[in-house]
């Protein structure tokens, strides 16, 4: 009878290999779409993940000439300075408070106008709406802005005249304490709502037909319809897009905020984004502001997560 050879556990082992030939076998198989996905993996490393190394000046008291390795290390202090700032918590104060008109206000108006557009049974209605309401989403801020000036100013704005008109007083919209925030709400609800359409659109678009037949078998209307077979449809949806929502809540936008800024509405239009700038780029504090801005990401990585934690307890898939 032949003799059979006892395992040895130090002779090399065959899966490995075979797994890695599997591996190759299916590169090599897609090879095409990982080469459209090139470009792409290469902006995000390029862009986003290299220049993560700069945040180690946070850390230390960032002198350009000596770079990052000759530079002294301190440690938190930046951090330190930032929280016993004096403008610190007016600048939590204005960036909490925008970051709230955007959530309750501009968050749910695509919703609202995609369940509105989705009720639109006319083709060519229905598409013109649509193609209007992406137009302002390619304007560019400065020209939004400009807009902004031309109906608000208070010499011979439209809209300043007409409410002098009809109140019997004169409001100066751009530079009033009260009026900046709902202006900048308003600017955003203006640009960006029609092109946030498009995900909840073809999230509708995907709603099987006969849910709605055998609601109206049942004697459902119009707002039954909406209630129980349409929003619960993209409920995903909501979530998932809320959840990326909150990982940008401090980030109200650097160049709309700049530009609507004034002498007389600074007191209320300073968040976080243009103390950054001020600070970093015209005073040269590289290190303090590059700490700003790092509180800024750990506290919105701290939103995702906690919100996406929310989430799967009510139920829901979650982001990850």
């Amino acid at each position: 009878m032949q003799k059979v050879q006892e395992y040895n556990p130090e002779w090399p082992s065959v899966r490995p290999v075979a797994k890695n030939k599997k591996v190759l076998a299916k590169l090599s198989k897609d090879k095409w779409l990982y080469v459209l996905l090139l470009p792409g993996a290469l902006y995000f490393l390029v862009f986003k993940y290299l220049p993560m190394w700069g945040v180690l000046i946070a850390f230390q008291n960032y002198q350009p000439f000596l770079g990052f390795f000759g530079s002294q290390w301190i440690g938190i202090g930046n951090f330190k300075d930032f929280f016993i700032n004096p403008d610190f918590f007016r600048l939590l104060n204005n960036t909490l408070i925008l970051s709230l008109y955007n959530i309750f206000l501009f968050f749910p108006a695509p919703i609202v106008l995609a369940l509105l557009l989705n009720e639109v049974r006319k083709t060519f209605y229905k598409r013109t709406v649509q193609t209007l309401i992406y137009v302002p989403h390619f304007m560019s801020m400065v020209i939004v802005v400009s807009i902004t000036y031309v109906f608000f100013t208070i010499d011979g704005g439209f809209v300043t005249q007409l409410v002098e008109q009809l109140t019997g007083h004169k409001i100066d919209f751009l530079t009033s304490l009260s009026w900046f925030r709902p202006l900048i709400v308003l600017q955003t609800i203006w640009k960006e709502t029609g092109w946030g359409t498009i995900l909840f659109l073809a999230a509708l678009a995907g709603v099987d037909a006969q849910l709605y037949e055998a609601a109206i078998v049942d004697g459902a209307g119009r707002w039954r319809q909406l209630w129980h077979i349409t929003l619960p449809s993209i409920r995903s949806t909501i979530v998932i897009l809320f959840i990326l929502r909150m990982g940008s809540a401090l980030d109200n936008g650097f160049e709309q905020i700049y530009l609507m800024t004034n002498s007389l509405n600074r007191q209320v239009a300073d968040v976080f984004d243009t103390y950054v700038y001020f600070v970093g780029i015209t005073q040269g504090s590289f290190s303090y502001s590059t700490a700003v801005g790092l509180f800024k990401a750990v506290i919105g990585v701290i939103l995702i997560f906690g919100s996406n934690y929310l989430a799967k307890k009510s139920g829901e898939s979650g982001l990850f």
